[in-house]
């Protein structure tokens, strides 16, 4: 590639890149800003407190790091998890995000700067989302320049879906995955443009960060060897592509089976097979060129011939292992989730544990202009400006945008992933934009000056005195004027034949100019929309985005009421329950309870064995004293339930208690989801199923709830319940929040078993005069 000669010191040149490369510096650095602050309302309206659930269990894995070290982690087995099986900690999470919030605690305590390790937890998001945008700015420059990239990183800073995940307190993976996702598409188009070993290796230690970081590093390792097919049909092939790609395999596969929770699944699972085709392909193509630049044509046809041969034949060997591997899988060798992406229906047939998460539900067509707004807009008209023209890195970013748009399709969740690509189309488009109406405007501007110049000489010109002298000099101007093409003749005659496209080139800028005045309504309506995306940003950031789950607000004419039930709960059950304790909840609490109740739970958020959830499902579905013998035998002293009919909290555990029952009914046939129903609908008043209103479920929540307005409305159903006034046999009440959010019961104790056989043989020695039959002990 030609290298351009930087301009001299001192030259207007020189000064102008100069000043450029600081403001755009200047500019990332007031972008990172942006990126942080606008993360920080959470903080700022409620306090610095770890959100939702899941990253409950990050920040206990990461005090377990900074307390014991690194080995310790690797080593350590959690037995307050999944009782009685318990949980590998090291082989069974992804460490990046713990690894990198340690490493920083460490740091920073290491330069005398005391932070706890909550702390450091709440504020990791917010930190690399602003890397997150410096690393889109540094995709995008290699796309369409700097203007681009700029206008990228600024969208991505402020775009809801990502702000989503990624305010103080939102400690889950995502909060440096999104920045490992950038940074790695980042150094692979680095790659491809430059063809440098060195972004080659570093391409694959940022990959290896990704595989640390998220199980969506599927994602990478699926797309770039999609793009270097892409590459390989289209003609594109060139070396550059070939070492952009094959180190990122070779050192990329090694490093991902270093992670303990992927370890051969690198080389065995159907999610990699499809970069190892690609990687056999590429080299076949470049074994292809190779011969091709030092045979003969003739003996290029014969080496061809043998070459695609032994290609094909090496093909078909690796395709019939592969055949194999996934013919002994009954998944087909692809994990639950992975499937559930190529086929939006299976996870809802085959595994309703995955199907019950709401973020891997599909998106509402409102969801897409409530996180990404305006964006959807810009996206079309970026992936225009994309083949105009068309590059290795442009066809890479907009294959990245067309297979996000697809996995968004299917999974809320995934709408994370598609954040980044909208917003580097829509910088793109944005840039484009700007350069057509601004040159236009700079045009028309230049344009009217020369005309009224020309102008004012004509007008000088007509009013000058006419005499001997001046039109004698003008009469040798023109002599000199009409000797001067003589004279230049041989020069022009010389010149290259590239003038016509130099002319061509400005016919072309001149057809791109648009009106003055329609260029300048143009700026004005994006500076509108850009505007717009902006307030918008900010209230999804200050409002929808900012509240943590554990802590809800409402807003009300008597002001701002705080309802902080769960970490009363959680504060109950540490305080009063003992340290042995097996307390049984659904999966969603389980991070929750071990990380703030210390206690050990029977299930939780991992979701990997979906028989232990099932029976949990089933005894929450059975009768009081089926669902008793369960959890006793699980060792379970306390069970907790989440009821929200009082203040109308609508993701409590009876809204959720369908899924309770498929899941249930997945693994043990007799929990029929029929049974729940009243004539295919879901009820909890007087026409409910005598099966719901017997359940456990039913009874835990709705137990004295008659006592709170004495009719037992329910303000999430927006009915009365249908069973009112019960009495709990096998169960007791011990805490019941402020609210009547979270209710805890305690299991009854088993009754000495000798005094009911003692009152059967009393029974059985009575007269049978008394006509009214025994009364069966439950306890029997």
């Amino acid at each position: 590639m030609a290298t351009l000669e930087s301009p001299p010191l001192g030259t207007p040149s020189a000064m102008r890149s100069a000043f450029g490369t600081v403001l755009s510096a200047l500019i990332l650095l007031l972008i990172g800003v942006l990126a942080f602050s606008i993360r920080l309302f959470s903080v700022i309206k409620y306090e610095s407190v770890i959100h939702e659930f899941d990253p409950y269990f990050n920040y206990r894995v990461t005090q377990f790091l900074s307390k014991n070290g690194i080995y310790e982690f690797w080593n350590w087995f959690d037995d307050r998890t999944w009782y009685p099986l318990g949980r590998v900690i090291g082989g069974t999470v992804y460490p990046g995000l713990t690894l990198t919030a340690g490493t920083i605690w460490w740091a920073l305590n290491a330069i005398n700067i005391p932070l706890s390790v909550e702390t450091v937890c709440v504020f990791t998001a917010p930190v690399f989302s602003a890397f997150a945008s410096w690393a889109t700015y540094l995709l995008t420059k290699e796309v369409k320049g700097s203007g681009a990239g700029l206008a990228a990183a600024a969208l991505l800073a402020m775009v809801p879906s990502y702000i989503s995940r990624s305010v103080a307190g939102s400690y889950d993976n995502e909060a440096v995955a999104i920045f490992a996702l950038i940074f790695t598409f980042y150094l692979y188009i680095k790659t491809l443009n430059t063809g440098s070993l060195f972004y080659a290796t570093l391409n694959a230690i940022a990959y290896f960060y990704m595989v640390c970081s998220w199980g969506g590093y599927t994602f990478i390792i699926n797309l770039i060897p999609m793009h270097v097919l892409l590459c390989i049909v289209t003609g594109r092939y060139s070396p550059r592509l070939y070492i952009a790609y094959a180190p990122l395999v070779v050192l990329g596969t090694l490093l991902a089976a270093l992670v303990p929770v992927v370890g051969f699944n690198a080389v065995l699972t159907s999610e990699h097979f499809a970069s190892f085709l690609v990687f056999i392909i590429i080299h076949v193509v470049a074994l292809v060129y190779y011969i091709k630049g030092i045979l003969s044509p003739k003996m290029f046809k014969v080496a061809v011939t043998l070459v695609v041969s032994i290609g094909l034949v090496v093909c078909l060997i690796v395709v019939a292992v592969l055949v194999a591997l996934v013919a002994s899988s009954p998944t087909g060798g692809w994990s639950g989730r992975s499937l559930s992406l190529l086929d939006p229906t299976y996870a809802s047939k085959y595994i309703p544990i995955i199907a019950s998460v709401s973020e891997h539900q599909p998106p509402t067509w409102p969801s897409y202009f409530m996180d990404i707004n305006v964006l959807a807009f810009l996206v079309p008209a970026g992936i225009i400006a994309c083949f105009s023209p068309l590059s290795d890195a442009s066809s890479f970013v907009v294959l990245y945008i067309v297979m996000s748009v697809y996995f968004s399709g299917v999974m809320v969740r995934l709408m994370l992933v598609l954040a980044p690509a909208a917003c580097i189309m829509s910088g793109i488009a944005l840039s484009q934009a700007f350069d057509v109406f601004t040159a236009s405007i700079k045009y028309q501007l230049g344009r009217s000056a020369n005309s009224k110049d020309d102008a004012e000489d004509n007008t000088s010109t007509n009013n000058a005195p006419k005499d001997d002298s001046s039109s004698g000099k003008t009469d040798k101007g023109e002599e000199v004027a009409k000797e001067r093409p003589s004279k230049k003749g041989k020069k022009k005659e010389r010149e290259p034949a590239d003038k016509p496209s130099v002319k061509s080139k400005i016919l072309k800028k001149r057809a791109l100019v648009l009106p003055l005045e329609a260029s300048i309504v143009a700026l004005l309506l994006l500076i509108m929309l850009g505007a717009f995306y902006v307030i918008h940003c900010v209230w999804a950031a200050a409002e929808a985005y900012s509240a943590p789950s554990i802590v809800l607000t409402s807003q009300s004419r008597d002001g701002l009421h705080v309802f902080d039930d769960f970490r009363e709960s959680y504060a109950w059950l540490s305080h009063n329950t003992d340290v042995d304790d097996k307390v049984a909840s659904w999966w969603d609490y389980g991070y929750q309870t071990t990380a703030m109740a210390n206690r050990t739970v029977i299930v939780d958020n991992n979701t990997w064995n979906n028989t232990h959830i099932a029976t949990v499902g089933t005894a929450m579905s059975s009768p009081e004293k089926a669902a008793w013998e369960i959890f006793n035998s699980l060792d379970v002293k306390y069970v907790l339930v989440v009821f929200g009919g009082l203040i109308g909290y609508p993701s409590d555990d009876i809204n959720k208690f369908l899924w309770m029952v498929r899941i249930g009914g997945g693994v043990f046939p007799h929990i029929k989801e029929a049974d729940y129903l009243r004539d295919g609908n879901y009820r909890i008043d007087s026409e409910a199923t005598p099966t719901m209103l017997n359940c456990l479920m039913y009874k835990l929540s709705y137990y004295r709830f008659v006592e709170t307005d004495g009719k037992g409305y329910d303000r999430v159903r927006r009915t009365e319940i249908g069973k009112k006034n019960f009495k709990l046999t096998h169960f007791e009440e011990v805490f019941t929040s402020h609210h009547w959010m979270v209710r805890i019961y305690k299991l009854k104790p088993q009754k000495n078993r000798i005094r009911g056989r003692a009152k059967k043989l009393k029974l059985k020695t009575s007269s049978g005069l008394d006509s009214k039959p025994a009364k069966k002990n439950p306890w029997i």
